[in-house]
C-alpha cells in the first residue's frame, strides 16, 4: 500500500500523526533484523521536547526582602546588580527526535548510523529547522551516516536542502521549490589527503506512492539497504491506519 498523507483528512480524522512516528521506529528496526551483520545492533529512540517559557522580569516587590541582597534585618548586603542588557522571550524547548540508531557492538557500541524521522516541529519556524540541520551536521561530522525521513505534508521546508545551503551547495535534483515530502542518505568520506566529502542518494516521495529503498553506510566499506516500506506499513497495519 502507498504513502498516506498523515495530516489531512480523511487519515488525520482518526488517527493523530504521531501514532505513525511512535509506531515506525520499532518497525525499523525489525526491518533490519535481517540485514544488519553480525555485531551491529539497532534501536530505537522517540523523545519529545517540552515548550516552556522563561520569564525573566523580576520586580522588586518579588524580592524576598529577608533573602539574599534584601534590605530586611538580618539581610547580607551585596552589590546590586545592574540592568539586564537585553530581556527577550525565550524558547528553549527539545527538539522531538523519531529515531532509529545503530550501532557496532563489537567497538564499544559505536553509534555508526542513524535514521532521523522528521516531525513537523523539526521543520516549522526557522529557528526550529536549525536545531535539527545541526544535529544532522553534527552526526555527520562524527562519521556517522544519516537517513533523513520526510513525510511531513503540511510544512513546505526541505530540510535536506537547508543543509546544503550551510554548505554552500546545492543538489539540482531537488527542483525549484524543493519537494517537501522525500528520503535521503548522506554519509560523509576523507580521501586520502583531500579534503571530506559528502555522498548523498536522494529520493522524492509523494502521497500515493510506494516509500523507496535507502542505503546505509556502517563504514567506509560497509553498506546495507534499509526498505522503508515494509516498517511503514506495519506500523499502519498494527495501528489500523486504512
Amino acid at each position: 500500500m502507498p504513502l498516506r498523507d498523515h495530516f489531512r483528512s480523511p487519515v488525520n480524522d482518526k488517527h493523530h500523526w504521531s501514532e505513525l512516528h511512535g509506531q515506525w521506529p520499532g518497525e525499523i528496526v525489525r526491518t533490519l533484523f535481517d540485514p544488519l551483520p553480525p555485531g551491529f545492533v539497532a534501536g530505537p529512540r522517540v523523545y519529545l521536547g517540552s515548550s516552556f517559557e522563561v520569564d525573566v522580569s523580576v520586580t522588586e516587590d518579588d524580592r524576598d526582602p529577608d533573602g539574599p541582597g534584601g534590605e530586611g534585618e538580618g539581610g547580607t548586603a551585596t552589590l546590586a546588580a545592574g540592568a539586564p542588557t537585553l530581556t527577550v522571550t525565550a524558547d528553549l524547548s527539545d527538539q522531538d527526535e523519531y529515531e532509529v540508531r545503530v550501532y557496532d557492538a563489537e567497538r564499544e557500541r559505536r553509534l555508526v548510523a542513524a535514521v532521523e524521522i522528521v516531525s513537523p516541529s523539526n521543520k516549522g519556524r526557522p529557528d526550529t529547522r536549525e536545531p535539527f540541520v545541526g544535529k544532522v551536521a553534527a552526526l555527520l561530522r562524527q562519521d556517522v551516516c544519516v537517513a533523513v525521513v520526510d513525510v511531513v505534508s503540511v510544512r513546505q521546508a526541505n530540510l535536506y536542502a537547508e543543509l546544503l545551503a550551510r554548505l554552500g551547495r546545492a543538489d539540482p535534483r531537488l527542483g525549484d521549490p524543493p519537494p517537501a515530502l522525500y528520503a535521503v542518505t548522506l554519509s560523509r568520506r576523507k580521501p586520502p589527503r583531500r579534503r571530506p566529502l559528502l555522498d548523498a542518494w536522494f529520493f522524492p516521495m509523494a502521497v500515493g506512492e510506494p516509500l523507496p529503498t535507502v542505503p546505509l553506510w556502517l563504514s567506509p566499506d560497509l553498506r546495507i539497504e534499509l526498505p522503508l516500506e515494509p516498517g511503514y506499513q506495519e506500523a499502519c497495519r498494527l495501528l489500523r491506519i486504512a
